[in-house]
């Protein structure tokens, strides 16, 4: 029986990596999960009243491209947050944005670019679904490191005209996972003009932006329309799962150029799988509202002023400016992470994880990845027990 290449160079995929690398014993009877990016806040409370009314919705097959009320709510945070004035016919609703950021790659990437294989872009480190995206289409993944030394951003700007001519996508995660790193106005508008002059889409991965301390976050698609760039330049994608707590409702959409949510509506109508109808009205009514986007944006204010506390004199600490994570440097990150776990019951989640090697070089191999996700005392216990037992 034959089976495809195309994934075989592919790493152990970062969860079961982890499971097996912390399958160990540990001294302390409480453990403390700081791994994954799951939010622990609550989530709306109108949320199950919402969904008791509309269970009658299940009896029927969900709409392919979104609920009008859906992608009209969804209209509505894009202008309230961004200025966008953004039509129906240029969003999509995604059943989560891992969805969309794969199948975007699907219905996008062009066969061949100027007559040779095509490249996508990708920080470095990065989520895997951008390289597995990639692959998937057949193109050459090419891992930008997003480093100290870059802002913890990557340069595009850096590479050769020769894969810039080649390139048909760049990733980017702004509020970056998992630095916690923002792209601001300038350096939106280096990498749009920079797409432009070598024709390639930028896929901006938006999850994170409505975390944040005080400025919020520019986006990838509201630079874009204030340089007038082309509309299909910029697709950017939102997700409820940070931003309202509500990773199992499976809500997230891609908004852009007409022509690109085209393409992504004619695949989907194919091969996808839509959010189920009575999700979509929950959603519609998540989106719309912005309180409990602001309670949930004071939790986090208060996360970060207990982290910067307790590790703001640890060399090397990094108050992120945006996002739930913390990019705490280390010697070596599978053993701190090892360490962390055998000694104090606090499972963290080595940088290495979340990069490849390129030339050698790991970017993620001298940190751990924190998430600022679980209730505040625990959290607050948790740094305490990584400061002692890290840097004490």
């Amino acid at each position: 029986m034959v089976f495809p290449e195309r994934f075989s160079n592919l790493p152990v995929a970062t969860w079961p990596r982890l499971r097996a690398l912390l399958n160990v014993p540990s001294k302390a009877s409480d453990v403390i999960n700081m791994t994954i990016g799951e939010p622990r806040h609550a989530f709306p409370a109108f949320v199950g009243d919402i969904l008791a009314a509309n269970l009658a919705g299940f009896n029927s097959y969900p709409s392919n491209e979104g609920l009008d009320d859906l992608l009209t709510a969804m209209g509505g945070f894009l202008n309230r947050r961004y200025g966008l004035d953004v039509s129906n016919d240029r969003i999509i609703a995604l059943n989560g944005t891992r969805e969309g950021l794969y199948n975007a790659a699907m219905a996008l990437c062009p066969e061949t670019k100027n007559g040779k294989q095509p490249v996508v872009l990708t920080p470095n480190p990065f989520y895997p679904v951008y390289a597995v995206a990639a692959l998937s289409v057949g193109a050459e993944p090419v891992y930008v490191p997003a480093t100290e030394a870059t802002g913890h951003l990557p340069d595009f700007a850096s590479l050769s005209s020769e894969t810039l001519d080649r390139t048909t996508i760049a990733y980017l995660c702004s509020p970056a996972n998992p630095q916690g790193a923002v792209a601001n106005e300038a350096y939106w508008r280096d990498l749009i003009t920079l797409a432009e002059k070598h024709d390639f889409k930028i896929f901006a991965d938006e999850c994170y932006s409505e975390i944040y301390r005080d400025t919020p976050p520019p986006g990838g698609l509201e630079i874009a329309t204030r340089m007038g760039a082309d509309p299909d330049r910029v697709l950017i994608f939102q997700s409820l799962s940070k931003r309202s707590n509500l990773p199992g409702l499976r809500c997230g959409f891609a908004a852009g150029g007409a022509k690109s949510i085209a393409r992504l509506r004619q695949l989907r109508a194919f091969a996808g799988a839509p959010l189920p109808g009575p999700l979509q009205v929950v959603a519609t009514k998540v989106w719309a509202d912005e309180g409990h986007v602001e309670e949930n944006r004071s939790l986090y204010h208060r996360k970060y002023d207990i982290a910067d506390d307790i590790l703001g004199h640890v060399p090397g600490y990094m108050s992120p400016q945006a996002g739930f994570f913390l990019w705490l440097q280390v010697d070596d990150g599978e053993q701190a992470a090892l360490k962390l776990w055998q000694d104090t019951g606090v499972r963290t989640l080595p940088g290495a994880y979340l990069s490849r090697d390129v030339a050698g070089e790991n970017p993620g191999k001298g940190y751990i990845r924190v998430a600022m996700v679980a209730p505040t005392q625990e959290m607050q216990r948790g740094l305490t027990l990584i400061r002692d037992c890290l840097y004490g």
